[in-house]
Parts: structure tokens; C-alpha cells; sequence
């Protein structure tokens, strides 16, 4: 999304504090949809700074020209919305900035995400409506493994759906919104329909996110969130007293060998060795991942029995 440069650019809120960042909240554009744009730049010891480390991992980037509201450490994250959206991305930012001290705190501190009471939240609150409006949704990534049992330690909670889901779930989640549904852009340059939530309170929780990608030249084979459920392969898992849909832990094992993530890799594999791989979802995500081959051909090592 636009991160500067455009014209008719207002501010909406700020310069307000969090986590060792200033704040401000803009829109730009002269006609729907608008670019809204949370930006958030070092904020020294006037905001309790320096804060403990860059917003890259979630999504911000740098902009290519001058922020407009400071200087050149300045961050960006872009959404695309209709100027009456207004209210809600609001809501959003603030939460984002009341919440960022917790998700620093979790991305670089060591601290540990509440994955389990956020998870029971979650079920708590979209379980019941989105069955009865036949709306599917399952959980995905390492979250999805550990609820299969996987040796792992899910940093957040990623839920597949459809498009209409996405914007369904984000009605549910709405207390907790820290980037409000909309189209906007995700690590590698890719375009999402898509919304994140810290579901907890403001010291204690887990960040939440589901999105379907805008690409015209649709999903791949056995896409995990390509927005088509009955493509991603699924697996039931027990979470206290319901059984809830899970994606099966190859995903996760390829993403996890493509950071170089040892310990993770090595707990997948062996939950995927014992149960047996899904050989053909394996090969599709080995094919089209960025390993080596002889990247490739270790993870098949690692999941032979």
C-alpha cells in the first residue's frame, strides 16, 4: 500500500506514545479507497525510548520518500478503506500502540505469548457464530502444530478462512483489532485481504492474524491460506472441549527450515516421522520453497522413519 508521496494527506490522530515509538495516524487520497497509514518513528525518552527493536517484524517498512511526520527513522504500515472506515482504524491504531510494548516485548525480550488463553478467546467468541453461518475457519502454522501435539512454541496464532471469513472474524475479534480488515501488504511484497489482533489485555496476550491473498493469478496447490479451506490439508486437534481444524505440520516444517529455525524444524519433523508425512503436501510446498535442493533433501531425511 501507499506509504507517502500521495496528495490530500491528513493527519487523524497523533503524535501520541507506545513502546518507545511516536505515533501519528494519517489518511491520503482524494477518492475511495483511501490509504490510511500507521506511522511510528523512535521517540527517544519522551516516549520511554529507545525501544527494544525495529517494527519490520510486523510489516512496517521504511517509506522510499520523507515521512511527513518526522524524521528518517520512520516506519510505515499502509491500509486501504473507504473514508467512512475511519472509526474503526482508529480503534485499531490505538490498540496497536497501547499493545506494542507487549508484542516488542514478546518479538525480541523473550517474553511469552499467551497463545493458550488468547486461542480459548478466540474459540469462545467465533466458534459458535461462524458454524451456524456455515463460515469455515481452522488454525494454522506452529500454532497448529502445537495443538497437534508438536514440540513447538507458537510467537503467534495464524486462522485460515475464506474471504467472507475475513471479514467476519474481523466483526468477532473487533475488541481487540490492532489493524483494522483491509487490503494491505505482508512481508515479501505480498497483497492480502487480511486483519491482525492482540487478543488479551494490554500487558498479556498473543497477536492474531488471517488473510487471503489478492492475487489474480489465484492460490497454489495446497495453499494453506489461499482463501479456499478445502485446498489446505487439515487435521481434527482437541482444544479443551472441542475439536477444532488444524493444518497439518509439513506447512510449518518448510517455513521453519527456510529461516534456518533448527529446534522448531527438528520438532516438526519428528511429530511428522512418528504420524507418518503427508508426502504429496511435502513435495508441493519442497517444490515451490526457497530451499537449496539439498535443502530439500534434508527435510525429507528428517521426516524418514
Amino acid at each position: 500500500m501507499s506509504s507517502g508521496g500521495g496528495h490530500s494527506r491528513q493527519m487523524l490522530s497523533g503524535p501520541d506514545l507506545g513502546a518507545g515509538f511516536l505515533h501519528q495516524l494519517s489518511v491520503e487520497g482524494g477518492s475511495d479507497p483511501r490509504t490510511f497509514i500507521y506511522h511510528a518513528q523512535d521517540g527517544g525518552s519522551d516516549a520511554a525510548g529507545p525501544p527494544k527493536g525495529p517494527l519490520d517484524v510486523f510489516d512496517f517498512v521504511h517509506p522510499a520518500a520523507p515521512c511527513m511526520f518526522g524524521g528518517p527513522r520512520c516506519w510505515h504500515r499502509g491500509f486501504e478503506l473507504p473514508l467512512a472506515d475511519s472509526p474503526t482504524v482508529r480503534r485499531a491504531y490505538n490498540r496497536n500502540r497501547f499493545v506494542l510494548q507487549a508484542m516488542i516485548d514478546q518479538a525480541y525480550a523473550g517474553a511469552t505469548p499467551d497463545v493458550e488463553g488468547a486461542l480459548a478467546e478466540i474459540v469462545d467468541r467465533v466458534s459458535g457464530p461462524l458454524a451456524s453461518e456455515g463460515v469455515p475457519w481452522y488454525v494454522g502454522g506452529s500454532a497448529g502444530a502445537w495443538l497437534l501435539g508438536a514440540r513447538v512454541a507458537p510467537r503467534d496464532i495464524d486462522l485460515g478462512t475464506t474471504p467472507a471469513g475475513v471479514a467476519r472474524l474481523g466483526e468477532l475479534l473487533a475488541p481487540y483489532l490492532i489493524e483494522p480488515v483491509a487490503r494491505t501488504d505482508r512481508s515479501g511484497g505480498a497483497s492480502v485481504l487480511g486483519a491482525r489482533a492482540f487478543v488479551g489485555t494490554f500487558e498479556k496476550g498473543a497477536r492474531v492474524e488471517w488473510s487471503v491473498r489478492v492475487d489474480p493469478r489465484g492460490s497454489p496447490p495446497f495453499a494453506e491460506f489461499g482463501g479456499e479451506p478445502e485446498a489446505a490439508r487439515r487435521l481434527p486437534a482437541r482444544f479443551r472441549d472441542q475439536e477444532l481444524s488444524v493444518t497439518r505440520p509439513e506447512y510449518s516444517l518448510v517455513r521453519a527450515a527456510e529461516r534456518g529455525r533448527v529446534e522448531p524444524a527438528r520438532a516438526l519433523a519428528t511429530w511428522i516421522r512418528e504420524r507418518g508425512p503427508d508426502r504429496e503436501l511435502l513435495e508441493a510446498l519442497l517444490a515451490r520453497s526457497s530451499l537449496s535442493e539439498p535443502g530439500r533433501a534434508a527435510v525429507r531425511s528428517q521426516v524418514q522413519r
